[in-house]
């Protein structure tokens, strides 16, 4: 799709990579989409070194500044809108709608709200308090004022399953609060960060400030995250990984931003509205194959109408189009990579041997045809000590295990080792939100998967370290700072 290797972006300028190319693959056709950088660890210590010149001058520019370049380069990205989904589309496998909807439109709304972002207040007042004369000093009355301040330089590590609104989720606020960036993407999907390097640079972000480094292997997120120019890391992927960066991160004192894993328990009452539950349950098969960490992949639900709403997920289940990303009417597209649909495939064989019952899905889509397919598969009988309810399988696989009381629900959807997003359907509101404020999660859909936008987003447990999204992300790439003065 793209002709001419793609150049690693350090300082301001277009770098050849020292370690050469790699190919990313289309996981629809597994055709080569384009070939990628291989930063050298001591590229990507340059580029941090960059990033840490360019701090000193960007974190003092005026946020009206700041917000002039975060929306030139919105601007631009919604100019190429139809090329960047199409990249997006072929690196990732998205259905179009998600391409163009979820990933590059959300991605270019974030740095619209994060160039009105730059603009908010940074400085909040604090009580004056009366102090007694004492060992400190005189009596007096000590004015105080919290200032927020850019943290450095910040790593921004990406997920592959969206390569526009993850980077912008963390990029655009960052540089809103005069933080400079290293951006190191996902190895799977990077094509699409660097188009939207592109459209900074020609905003008119100054050299430095962003920078993207890119690498199939390891070696090349390690050094973003070890080098010694590096004050904070923001990253979103696995739990496995994040903890290995929070124990490098811990050695230095690095702050972190931390969205790891999920496995988010559906609570389903007996008064829900199952039609409304299996609407929102059923978005784990169909909204990019259940690569999302929200996804309502472990379904809790009372045994009243344990029954009936296996019987509507079937059907559902049934409805979807699995199939080409880019033809019309297709709603389950590809996994990433082939070695995903085996990972995912073999938990699906896990859950056969576990005991659980295979009620729809469990075959590989066409098997003799090309691209990385996994059919929505529903697992129903399962307990809550089975490796297919307690780990994420981050793809189509949704787990039913029924439960007999309220007290039994909550019981079961807390004990896991994540807590990133959490949903109950009830007919009764004020019992919903009973059910809701026990559950131990960073969020919690009550009849919707809907989110709010400035709402703050995170996890308990191992699903995560801080909140962003909304002003919440500008508090997350930025330190408090005290100024105290007598009156």
């Amino acid at each position: 799709m793209t002709t001419t290797p793609q150049r690693l972006f350090i300082d301001g300028e277009w770098t050849e990579p020292a370690d050469g190319h790699y190919e990313v693959v289309d996981p629809a056709t597994e055709e080569t989409v384009g070939l990628a950088p291989e930063a050298s660890r001591a590229q990507v210590y340059e580029a941090a070194a960059a990033a840490r010149d360019a701090f000193a001058t960007w974190s003092r520019t005026r946020p009206e500044e700041r917000a002039a370049i975060l929306d030139r380069a919105a601007d631009l990205m919604q100019r190429d809108f139809l090329a960047n989904a199409a990249l997006a589309q072929a690196e990732s496998g998205a259905t179009t709608g998600t391409a163009r909807g979820m990933q590059v439109a959300v991605g270019a709304a974030r740095f619209r709200r994060y160039a009105k972002g730059a603009l908010e207040p940074v400085e909040e007042a604090v009580p004056p308090q009366i102090n007694e004369a004492g060992p400190m000093g005189r009596a007096g009355i000590f004015g105080a004022l919290a200032v927020r301040q850019p943290v450095g330089v910040v790593t921004c590590i990406t997920s592959y399953n969206n390569p526009w609104a993850n980077p912008a989720g963390k990029i655009a606020p960052a540089l809103a609060m005069g933080n400079t960036v290293v951006v190191k993407p996902a190895p799977q999907d990077p094509l699409s960060v660097y188009r939207m390097a592109e459209a900074l640079a020609e905003a008119g972000v100054p050299a430095g400030v962003v920078n993207v480094v890119s690498g199939s292997a390891p070696g090349v997120g390690e050094a973003a995250v070890d080098s010694p120019d590096v004050d904070m890391v923001s990253f979103t992927g696995s739990t496995s990984v994040g903890q290995r960066i929070a124990e490098v991160c811990g050695r230095s004192m690095k702050r972190q931003l931390m969205e790891l894993g999920g496995k988010g328990a559906a609570v389903v009452l007996d008064d829900a509205d199952l039609d409304s539950a299996v609407a929102g349950i059923g978005t784990t098969f169909s909204f990019y194959s259940g690569q999302i960490c929200t996804a309502p992949t472990r379904v809790l639900v009372q045994r009243g109408v344990h029954d009936a709403l296996i019987e509507k997920l079937t059907a559902y289940a049934g409805y979807l189009t699995v199939g080409d990303p880019r033809a019309k009417g297709t709603v389950v597209g590809p996994v990433i990579s082939a070695a995903h649909r085996d990972r995912i495939e073999s938990y699906v064989e896990l859950g056969r041997k576990e005991g659980a019952r295979v009620v729809t899905g469990g075959e590989r889509p066409d098997p003799t045809g090309r691209g990385f397919y996994v059919a929505p598969t529903l697992l129903a009988d399962c307990t809550n000590d089975m490796r297919v309810v307690r780990e994420e399988i981050f793809g189509p696989v949704v787990v039913v295990v029924p439960f007999d009381d309220e007290e039994e629900g909550i019981a079961l959807a807390n004990d896991s080792d994540y807590g990133l997003i959490d949903y109950v359907w009830s007919g009764d509101v004020a019992r919903a939100f009973r059910v809701a404020r026990r559950l131990r999660a960073g969020g919690v859909g009550v009849n919707t998967i809907g989110r709010n936008m400035e709402a703050p987003f995170g996890g308990f447990k191992r699903s995560g370290v801080g909140r962003d999204v909304g002003s919440y992300a500008l508090h997350a790439y930025s330190e408090m700072q005290s100024i105290v003065w007598p009156g």
